[in-house]
């Protein structure tokens, strides 16, 4: 399915959120949360692009079978209207290639592939890993690149050797290597995306298309401006919302783990997300008291 916002200098849209999933008090998957939620981001946050079951969307806990509900029920949702990335990325090049093919029959507009975690393997087995993945669809792939989590980084030279596939599209860097990624955009057609919230500004100043953020899913529609201002021309303005936006990212990206803040943060603005599932905790009291404080300093209108 070709998606409905991606352009050839931007292939997955510009502002994507990460897209956490809403669970109900006893773990079990708000479907109906979901699309309200996926709406809310496109209509309300002006995302043209969607990530579902990243990090964020605790892929780690959730099922096959719920991957694949959730995002059957994203793109119901507003798969018309915002690409719809699907989360594929494992630490197991079989199960990461099923995951692909699932993601593709159910419509999906193309894939987030994470590096492989916890296994550490060398740079030919990231390749091997990536290249399989890409070869399984025929989606494009965005590859995610966060040695924070994975205990590897992809390195420049796997990067070269990817970009020579048709189908690998895209790199959200996790990485904060903003010299390598601009050799990389320099060299080759991969198109960059900043997967830190941190970094926004700075990866669009070296040629990133966009990002794959975390705090969009409340300050999305500012994410929007602020890519629309600085591809304008306007960095002035770019620079006045990175600057308005920095106790929004500090406080939902610092702190703990960023789906825990987030949800307590779209509770805030009335855009009730629902829980956490175990390993990770819901926000403590005293994490939701100066989130609400932070988010009021970035200019956010918080519910009662």
């Amino acid at each position: 399915m070709a998606s409905p916002t991606g352009t050839s200098d931007a292939p997955f849209g510009r502002t994507l959120t990460a897209m956490v999933t809403p669970f109900t008090s006893d773990g079990a998957v708000d479907y109906e949360g979901v699309q309200r939620l996926a709406a809310y981001l496109v209509d309300e946050q002006r995302n043209d692009g969607l990530v579902v079951s990243g990090t964020t969307g605790e892929s780690p806990t959730t099922s096959d079978e719920e991957k694949d509900r959730i995002l059957r029920a994203v793109i119901e949702a507003v798969g018309d209207r915002a690409t719809v990335v699907a989360g594929a990325g494992t630490n197991d090049t079989r199960h990461s290639v099923e995951l692909a093919r699932a993601a593709e029959r159910a419509g999906a507009h193309g894939l987030l592939v994470v590096t492989p975690y916890y296994n550490k393997p060398p740079q030919e087995g990231l390749l091997r890993h990536f290249t399989a993945v890409a070869d399984a669809t025929g989606l494009p792939v965005m590859l995610y690149d966060i040695p924070g989590r994975a205990g590897v980084p992809i390195t420049i030279e796997t990067l070269f050797r990817l970009a020579e596939h048709p189908r690998i599209a895209a790199v959200k860097d996790a990485k904060g290597d903003l010299f390598t990624g601009s050799q990389v955009m320099a060299s080759t057609d991969l198109v960059f995306y900043s997967g830190d919230d941190l970094l926004n500004l700075p990866w669009l100043s070296v040629g990133a298309a966009g990002y794959v953020s975390v705090v969009g899913h409340v300050v999305g529609a500012e994410l929007a401006a602020m890519v629309d201002s600085y591809r304008s021309g306007d960095v002035e303005n770019a620079l006045a919302v990175h600057r308005q936006l920095l106790p929004v990212v500090s406080a939902i990206m610092t702190r703990t783990q960023g789906a825990i803040m987030v949800k307590a943060a779209l509770k805030l603005v009335g855009q009730d997300a629902g829980y956490v599932r175990p390993p990770l905790v819901d926000a403590t009291e005293e994490q939701t008291t100066a989130l609400r404080e932070d988010l009021i300093t970035g200019g956010l209108k918080l519910v009662d």
